[in-house]
């Protein structure tokens, strides 16, 4: 376990009433005001989508925005509560934040770090993070992608919980690299009931065959669990990898 915490600004309590058009989620608040948050994940929240769970809740005062409030947390089950992440823009604000920090030992030295860089034979394509560092004088470079997981059975984490093609093309694109460059998938845990991680082959068995040679390929798999509270994420290590 290391001591890296990211905090949230303050969030207010309610409960989820329903999501709708992806986007849309009535919830009522504690205060019992009933609001319209905005939802930002494309995604099924497969397990992470029930009316009458609590939910937490971050209001923006930018007054341009339609809607001030984001959906942050959900919580689920009923006899060991676990706050899980529905936000999908979070992971990689806390990832970042954690490589700065060198909060990751697994991914070793580095003195750089870039987001959204362009690469690929075509550079049309956008690598999550790139880790920059020389050794000897000769530059050394570590691409990072990161996906959200919050599809969980029992203590197993899955990615992803539905065909993703977007998905499938950035495994291609990692494998693509010249070697030896070091090419890493990191699945951002978003929830912290999970102690191992396989990739979801029920959901995407496409994606589940090329998880497998990526990792025939050289290419590094990190699934890194996160404990989600009202106050923050706390990062928690590495979950085992099941394949």
């Amino acid at each position: 376990m290391t001591d890296f915490f990211y905090p949230f600004p303050p969030l207010l309590s309610g409960i989820l009433l329903k999501r709708y058009k992806r986007f849309l989620a009535d919830i009522e608040l504690d205060t019992g005001e009933v609001i319209t948050a905005h939802c930002p994940n494309t995604g099924p929240m497969t397990g992470v989508n029930q009316p009458g769970k609590r939910v937490l809740v971050s209001k923006s005062d930018n007054p341009k925005r339609s809607l001030p409030y984001t959906w942050e947390l959900i919580e689920a089950h009923d006899t060991c509560p676990t706050w899980v992440g529905t936000n999908t823009a979070l992971p990689n604000r806390v990832i970042k934040a954690a490589l700065e920090a060198r909060a990751i030992p697994e991914l070793g030295d580095y003195t750089k770090v870039r987001g959204e860089v362009k690469y690929g034979v075509d550079k049309k394509s956008r690598i999550d993070f790139l880790l920059e560092s020389t050794k000897d004088g000769e530059p050394i470079e570590i691409y990072v992608e990161v996906k959200n997981t919050t599809w969980v059975k029992e203590t197993l984490a899955l990615f992803p919980d539905t065909v993703t093609t977007r998905g499938q093309k950035h495994l291609q694109e990692l494998m693509a690299l010249p070697k030896p460059t070091r090419a890493v998938m990191l699945y951002y845990i978003n929830r912290d009931d999970c102690t191992h991680f396989s990739p979801g082959d029920e959901a995407d068995k496409i994606y589940g065959e090329l998880f497998r040679a990526a990792i025939a390929q050289g290419i590094e798999i990190l699934p890194c669990r996160f404990q989600n509270t009202p106050e923050g994420v706390k990062y928690l290590g590495l979950a085992d990898l099941v394949l």
